[in-house]
């Protein structure tokens, strides 16, 4: 159940199934020390990567997001847990609309990896795992976007796929963990 006032309308959007599926999994949380989630846990089973995958402590962006394409009916990218390499997913975009990857610098190095499901003048608003230990959304500064990808349709895109604008509320994500 989606919790943030400005994002309820995703729970009756009718595709694309990224968001859909997505949604279903919004305020998954992280256990923080030496338990952990097993929701999260069984996303690795079900990818076939418990063997790498071993506890939520190791950073689980790139995880959410393969879960929700597996389950959407796509191949995820190769070594999905680096953030960086769903710049190498479906095709390409210059404008974000809903349901788009969208990759990201994280300072000191590495990446973010989320779903497009809004934006306002300065941020993209990020459906995500781990950000803030939990499956939820944020605000994003576009400047930090490296790549925008779109699922690979195999019929028609969507109708809903969409530019969607929405208020500036909400802090500014700084470090997505």
């Amino acid at each position: 159940m989606i919790h943030q006032a400005n994002y309820k309308f995703l729970a009756s959007e009718p595709g694309p199934k990224v968001i859909t599926e997505a949604v279903k999994l919004y305020g998954t949380r992280e256990i923080v020390g030496k338990q952990h989630s097993a929701e999260i846990l069984y996303w690795a089973k079900e990818l076939g990567m418990e063997k790498t995958y071993t506890n939520d402590e190791i950073p689980w962006c790139g995880l959410f997001i393969a879960i929700v394409v597996k389950r959407a009916g796509f191949n995820p990218v190769v070594n999905p847990l680096w953030a960086r390499n769903w710049a190498n997913f479906g095709t390409p975009q210059k404008v974000a609309m809903l349901g788009d990857i969208l990759v990201f610098t994280r300072p000191g190095g590495g990446g973010h990896v989320g779903l497009y499901v809004g934006e306002d003048a300065t941020c993209y608003h990020v459906l995500g795992g781990n950000q803030s230990n939990m499956t939820n959304t944020t605000r994003i500064l576009k400047s930090r976007c490296i790549a925008i990808r779109r699922c690979p349709w195999r019929v028609a895109q969507p109708a809903n796929v969409r530019v969607i604008q929405l208020s500036a509320n909400g802090k500014i994500s700084e470090n997505e963990a």
